[in-house]
């Protein structure tokens, strides 16, 4: 009778690691594939916990069997980077620190959160004394400037600053919308049903008028002064855009639309009506 071969079980004993090498992530609907070595690379950090439990049972799972993490898609892009190498690289322009540094202390990511902490200039660290570092105190006209900004009413001040700092452009609004035409047109019509409202042109106009109101992650890293029409609004009331840009100084200077019919059944003669719509609006 042959004898085990000890080597052999040992090799077996030892190979209990229930995850592939190759691990699939879907992380906010943003699916990745990288290797087991490299999500288990920091020690201690909340992937290092997830990938080395000696069961796979506890760790939640999409549909298609991926381990899901609830958690930003399009940032977790950068925290993979930097497991891979431990360097932090961003674009140059890259509007999303602040919420990186909180996905990098999410993940227990201790120095990408610290590569990520905002740095102070070496004027404030050089001394305690907050003059020092104050460039109105530093300037010879800052008596000068207290003086004529103290006369100036609060009103006739906040009104000159929102209209000086602004810069001209255009932005187009578009939306794709659809209704149904019965019989009697008159009471079964159903009128515009706007899926999402499309916002066209030069990045920082767009974020200025549309602040928080602007889904940013379909383009985060165009530079401001770059253009894109790949923004969409986080609401689809078109009124609702209109007075933004109207609180804003832009006024409506050209508009389009083109539409296509379809019968809703055969049978009947309800008819769907969808179209796409653009909203061209100048500032001066």
């Amino acid at each position: 009778m042959a004898l085990a071969d000890p080597a052999g079980c040992a090799k077996g004993g030892e190979d209990t690691n229930p995850f592939p090498d190759i691990i699939e992530l879907n992380v906010g609907g943003q699916v990745y594939i990288t290797r087991h070595p490299t999500l288990v690379s920091v020690p201690g950090s909340l992937l290092w916990e997830m990938f080395t439990q000696k069961s796979v049972r506890s760790l939640a799972r999409d549909s298609k069997g991926r381990f899901f993490v609830d958690r930003d898609g399009f940032l977790f892009r950068y925290i993979l980077d930097y497991l891979r190498d431990r360097q932090l690289v961003l674009p140059e322009h890259f509007p999303e620190r602040g919420r990186l540094q909180r996905e990098a202390e999410y993940f227990v990511l201790p120095e990408l959160v610290k590569l990520l902490a905002p740095k102070l200039s070496e004027q404030n660290s050089l001394g305690d004394d907050p003059c020092q570092s104050d460039p109105e105190e530093l300037s010879p006209g800052a008596d000068t400037a207290r003086s004529l900004a103290a006369a100036v009413p609060p009103s006739a001040a906040s009104g000159s600053a929102g209209t000086e700092g602004r810069r001209a452009g255009f932005i187009t609004i578009g939306y794709r919308g659809s209704y149904t035409l019965g019989r009697d047109s008159q009471t079964d019509a159903k009128f515009r049903r706007v899926a999402r409202i499309m916002v066209c042109g030069k990045t920082s106009l767009a974020k200025e008028v549309f602040g928080d109101t602007l889904n940013e992650s379909r383009d985060p890293d165009r530079p401001p002064e770059r253009y894109t029409s790949r923004y969409y609004l986080k609401f689809t009331f078109l009124e609702q855009a209109f007075d933004k840009l109207a609180d804003a100084g832009f006024h409506m200077v050209a508009c389009n639309s083109t539409g296509t019919c379809a019968f809703a059944h055969e049978q009947t003669d309800d008819r769907i009506w969808t179209s796409y719509t653009e909203y061209v609006f100048y500032r001066e």
